[in-house]
């Protein structure tokens, strides 16, 4: 924590004694009263400890009290202006309206009511009795402030650090962590915090719907933020440096499934033999180990399917895989695009350059969806043009896959129901426009959740136009993956899937929550005899070692792909070079 945000404020209080008629002012705890001295046993004058308070947190040697506390540097903020700027995050709030509630009921009164008891304040009522807020008004501001946590203290640091620094092991008696995958990563910030107030717990419960994404190396730092005590029992802690990464390498090792590739090239020949030269490089696959199983999920883990509170709170849920087949110019251009991208990204692993990897990849995925667009495939380090496909289809064209989506949406709509579309070519290859103008010129009102509307408020403006009537909703999944239940889209079409389980997974279910009250569709499209089905096939296998982890036997749509028993080793890259 910076030293400009957490400035030492000594909280130790002062008493007076008389030492031959003189007045010497000490310091004590203020808690436990006990006197403070210096290293050599000396009591502490007040002056004293307070000029050295902010070169060094102090405790209290008796009761552990910390004798500092946080403050914010500069002048504090103004409570009104603070206030304002809190009303101006819910719905249907501007800042107009603010100032008004400011002025009838102040702003202390309404700062106390968001911070402490939301629901006076969506009830509030004016002098005369009226509610001050209309039905739909409250309803949306109801739905925002279930997410949302106002306080008006002192900010501008992080808390946990501060929980970290000031509070004692064991503080807490429970911690629950909410979409519990999302504190997974190695690095994360967030992922950090949730170790630190893991630590300062006694018990922590952990909530998601997808406990992993089909490697073991998903569980690693989850356990060890939440199970830190038996990891190390088991060996796996920190190195001299204070590294994980040898340690999860050996739980990928030991519970996971790793590969070790040797290359075997000839080195020349020597004066008197010759010689080979073997390169070994390890890539991780898909799978868990039963070991780990029983060892770290079973005790710990409580599993609860949708599927068990189906029969009288969810309607049933189906979903499908859908090849498309290509048109006629369309899988000749795909065609040709694939042979020659294949042979240069031959040609570079041959040499081991496998900088051509990801382009080839990503190219052979996306240019399916993007045949509206001349695609130029430029090698990432020389810009050298490596292949040209151009356009296929115009503006206003629709592709097989945009007829099939179309075809679903007319079913959908002809049964009063709202679909939720998925793409995730929303940047340089932007698709989310075109499908929306397409939708349009067949009478579909449709929408595009763009990544600039701030993550609080993407549900109530999905609310917002629902309300406008629109039949179809189109965003990329990763904008509404956690956090939101879409009731109204009892249909939901993925057009793309990309290579995230967690984001598939958490995604097709964004419908299928309690409170839905149709059944609910799931359909995954994708070109036939192309990367797509390949890359469909892959998260297929993904899928079933994360659902298998819980004991789950996965039954889904992308299921159908998944008939190999050794599919753990089938990666995409492999399966297009062949």
């Amino acid at each position: 924590m910076a030293n400009d945000i957490m400035t030492r404020r000594p909280s130790a209080i002062h008493t007076e004694m008389t030492i031959f008629d003189f007045f010497l002012l000490i310091a004590v705890c203020p808690d436990c009263g006990t006197v403070l001295t210096d290293a050599e046993g000396t009591w502490m004058a007040a002056d004293r400890f307070l000029a050295g308070a902010d070169e060094k947190r102090q405790a209290c040697p008796h009761c552990g009290t910390r004798l500092w506390t946080l403050k914010r540097p500069g002048a504090a903020r103004d409570t009104q202006a603070t206030v304002k700027e809190a009303l101006c995050q819910l719905p249907t709030i501007g800042p107009k309206t603010a100032d008004k509630l400011i002025t009838g009921f102040g702003a202390d009164a309404l700062g106390g009511m968001l911070a402490d008891n939301p629901f006076d304040f969506i009830n509030l009522m004016d002098d005369e009795g009226e509610l001050v807020f209309g039905d739909r008004q409250a309803q949306r501001m109801e739905r925002s402030l279930a997410t949302r946590e106002f306080a008006f203290g002192q900010g501008g640091y992080q808390a946990t650090e501060f929980v970290k620094r000031y509070l004692p092991q064991g503080f807490f008696d429970l911690l629950v962590v909410d979409e519990g995958h999302e504190y997974k990563n190695d690095g994360s910030a967030q992922g950090q915090a949730m170790g630190v107030l893991a630590a300062k717990c006694r018990k922590a419960v952990l909530l998601t719907g997808t406990l992993m994404g089909g490697y073991a190396d998903d569980l690693f730092f989850l356990l060890w933020r939440a199970l830190t005590r038996r990891m190390i029992e088991d060996g796996f802690k920190a190195n001299r440096r204070g590294s994980l990464a040898p340690a999860a390498l050996a739980f990928m090792r030991e519970h996971g499934v790793l590969k070790d590739i040797y290359k075997e090239t000839d080195a020349g020949s020597h004066k008197t033999a010759k010689g080979n030269k073997v390169a070994v490089h390890t890539k991780k696959a898909p799978g868990f180990g039963p070991k780990g199983i029983a060892r770290y999920v079973l005790p710990y883990t409580a599993f609860l399917k949708l599927r068990d509170i189906s029969g009288t709170v969810l309607p049933p849920y189906d979903e499908r895989l859908l090849e498309v087949p290509m048109a006629h110019e369309q899988s000749d251009r795909y065609q040709t695009l694939r042979i020659r991208l294949t042979l240069e990204m031959k040609a570079a692993l041959a040499k081991g350059d496998k900088t051509l990897l990801g382009v080839v990849l990503n190219v052979l995925l996306a240019w399916p969806d993007c045949a509206f667009r001349d695609e130029m495939v430029k090698h990432p380090r020389s810009g050298d043009l490596l292949a040209f496909a151009p356009a296929v289809f115009g503006e206003l064209e629709p592709a097989p896959k945009e007829l099939e989506l179309i075809r679903l949406c007319r079913e959908q709509k002809a049964q009063g129901r709202k679909v939720l579309v998925y793409s995730i070519y929303t940047g340089t290859r932007d698709t989310t426009q075109r499908i929306k103008n397409l939708l349009q010129g067949e009478g579909f009102k449709s929408a595009v959740l763009r990544s600039s509307v701030d993550t609080s408020k993407r549900e109530d403006w999905i609310l917002e136009q629902v309300d406008r009537g629109i039949d179809v909703l189109i965003c990329n999944p990763e904008l509404v993956k956690t956090g939101l239940d879409l009731l109204d889209f009892p249909c939901i079409v993925f057009l793309q899937s990309g290579y995230n389980v967690y984001t598939v997974q958490q995604a097709s279910r964004r419908s299928w929550r309690i409170g839905q009250k149709q059944p609910v569709e799931v359909f995954y499209l994708g070109y036939a005899e192309t990367a797509q089905i390949d890359c469909l096939r892959l998260m297929a296998k993904k899928i079933a070692v994360s659902q298998s982890t819980s004991g789950d036997m996965p039954d889904t749509g992308l299921d159908v792909l998944n008939q190999d028993g050794d599919s753990l080793e089938v990666e995409l890259a492999k399966r297009l070079i062949a």
